[in-house]
């Protein structure tokens, strides 16, 4: 699948780069300078994903990405902020915005980033999207899992995102560190209780004994196994 990408930013030589980098990647892109084109152009090329500058001339990135949700128009978006702009960035995530990356960014970084967003967003036609082990079920299309008593529970996109690195990474040890890399941006506030808490959970979901877990183990001082 060729992904196509938008690139809304009013710094002409920042997005001339991210245009040609992202080329040489193989996605196709375009380009907008002003949020006042955004949502006709976004509209027209119906991009899988958005990198969204907050700072732009008539309409803001924020106000563009309410736009978006007001209009349904539901589109991983990524947004490239200034160092100074931490409450924007903060609403943006709170409005539920995929991820964000903060200017002057590693362009290597960036295109990492924009590889887990869009994975987590369009899982490949061959993955598994119903993970089933031990009369339980996950369910990564809907967020919905199935536990050990046959209920039917909602959980969290980190939550989700957490068990499908774990399954992922079926009868391996996935450190604390990976975790935390690849769930939570650089300048989130994280913890490893956080972590803690979520396997807490998926113990009380998944196992017989949450006491004496068989399917989500602790490795003491390195991070998480998923067996089965």
């Amino acid at each position: 699948m060729s992904f196509k990408i938008l690139i809304i930013e009013d710094e002409l030589t920042l997005q001339q780069t991210l245009k040609l980098n992202l080329e040489l990647e193989n996605y196709e892109t375009e380009t907008c300078n002003s949020g006042a084109d955004a949502i006709s152009i976004i509209k027209n090329f119906k991009p899988n994903l958005i990198l969204l500058d907050i700072m732009l001339p008539a309409l803001g990135g924020i106000e563009i990405y309410k736009l978006l949700k007001d209009l349904n128009i539901n589109i991983p978006v990524i947004f490239l902020t200034a160092k100074n702009n931490v409450k924007y960035k903060i609403e943006g995530l709170k409005l539920g915005a995929d991820d964000y990356i903060t200017k002057p960014f590693d362009l290597e970084e960036l295109l990492l980033r924009i590889q887990n967003v869009l994975k987590r967003n369009y899982p490949k036609k061959n993955e598994v999207s119903i993970f089933k082990f031990d009369n339980c079920e996950i369910n990564f299309s809907n967020f919905q899992v199935i536990s050990r008593n046959g209920k039917t529970e909602d959980l969290s996109k980190r939550e989700m995102a957490l068990l499908k690195l774990l399954t992922d990474n079926l009868n391996q040890v996935v450190s604390r560190d990976e975790i935390l890399n690849m769930l939570w941006t650089k300048d989130e506030i994280s913890s490893s209780r956080t972590i803690d808490n979520y396997i807490l959970n998926f113990r009380k979901l998944f196992e017989v004994n949450p006491k004496e877990p068989v399917h989500f183990l602790s490795i003491r001082g390195v991070g998480y196994k998923f067996c089965v």
